[in-house]
């Protein structure tokens, strides 16, 4: 069962005995367990909720708690952390962990309980006795990241759902710039939706202006720093790099990039390729794609030869050790904006 199924059953209160979430998309986990607990317990700090650690606890210790009746009356919930016994290599403990127990529990679980084992891991060996049980008698979520043909769809839905509208422009920004990482794109239309208020519009301006700054967007930042010769720009942008301890070998490589991009777009734009056909052959987002057309108009192909060979001579420079790897960007950018 997908991960929307599974959240859709739970919402209306079906609810399995057993349940086994893995991967590590945590958003998707965190989401399916604050709705197990809302549909089994009669509030979060309910005296039936019981936690365990299983690489400090064997999980018979979790199956003799599942079967034994709760005290409070209602339905017992338990979570399983850190089940290696389903990876193709378990973890090293100092106990053994009964899977025959658990396997017999799966066949008959008792109706005044609802296990859930998380197991924070991309894959789960399916070939043991163990994972086959779980997949038979069980409800398996998968809880890995989205790909990144699937973000649009998740930025839709989420924008939907807090009602707001994104501009097309602020659209392809979003998307471009926020990762697969479903926590930090909520956070990011969380903090859009509180500023433009129930049923607001997300413009491109208000979109650059709230969205936090990324590896990418920054170096999108200081291009367009270098193309304004805006020195004072340049180095404040740094500056805030240097506090979320960006290493300026990796800003380097992101300015590189970038530039190579503008670079291979001029040169297909003076073939005559449509932004469509760019788009195709370099195999970038197509807001990168249009950024770059805008970008590259600003440049000769000497210009942005020479940039690409600077940042090439200084990546070369701090990696032989013959200048301080600081230095060495800030006086990147004098010459860069000069």
């Amino acid at each position: 069962m997908t991960y929307t199924d599974i959240l859709q059953q739970v919402k209306q209160k079906q609810i399995a005995p057993v349940y086994l979430l893995y991967g590590t998309e945590s958003y998707f986990i965190q989401n399916i367990t604050k709705h197990i607990n809302k549909a089994v317990l009669d509030d979060d700090t309910d005296e039936n909720l019981s936690v365990y650690d299983l690489d400090e606890t064997p999980v018979q210790e979790v199956i003799t708690d599942a079967e034994t009746y709760p005290f409070f009356g209602g339905k017992k919930l338990i979570y399983a952390y850190n089940p290696s016994f389903l990876k193709a290599k378990p973890d090293k403990l100092p106990f053994e962990h009964d899977l025959d127990t658990v396997i017999q529990y799966l066949n008959q679980p008792v109706d005044y309980s609802v296990i859930v084992f998380i197991a924070s891991y991309e894959k789960i060996d399916e070939r043991k006795k163990i994972s086959k049980s779980l997949k038979q008698h069980g409800v398996i979520a998968e809880c890995n990241p989205i790909r990144d043909y699937e973000l649009r769809n998740w930025i839709t839905n989420l924008a939907g759902s807090m009602n707001i509208t994104i501009e097309k422009d602020a659209f392809d920004r979003l998307e471009s710039e926020l990762s697969t990482n479903l926590h930090q794109v909520r956070n990011e239309l969380e903090k859009l939706a509180l500023f433009v208020g129930q049923n607001g519009v997300v413009t491109n301006e208000i979109a650059e202006n709230l969205v936090s700054h990324t590896e990418t967007n920054s170096s999108l930042r200081l291009v367009d720093a270098v193309i304004d010769r805006d020195l004072h720009k340049a180095v404040s942008i740094y500056k805030d790099l240097e506090k979320m301890k960006e290493d300026p070998i990796g800003m380097i490589a992101l300015l590189a990039s970038q530039f190579r991009m503008i670079l291979r777009v001029k040169l297909l734009n003076q073939k005559g390729y449509s932004q469509f056909q760019i788009q195709k052959r370099i195999g970038a987002h197509p807001y990168a794609i249009k950024m770059a057309s805008q970008r590259e108009r600003k440049f000769t192909i000497d210009r942005l030869e020479n940039i690409i060979d600077r940042l090439t001579d200084t990546d070369t420079a701090i990696k032989q050790g013959k200048i301080e790897k600081e230095l060495a960007f800030e006086l990147l950018l004098h010459e860069l904006t000069k």
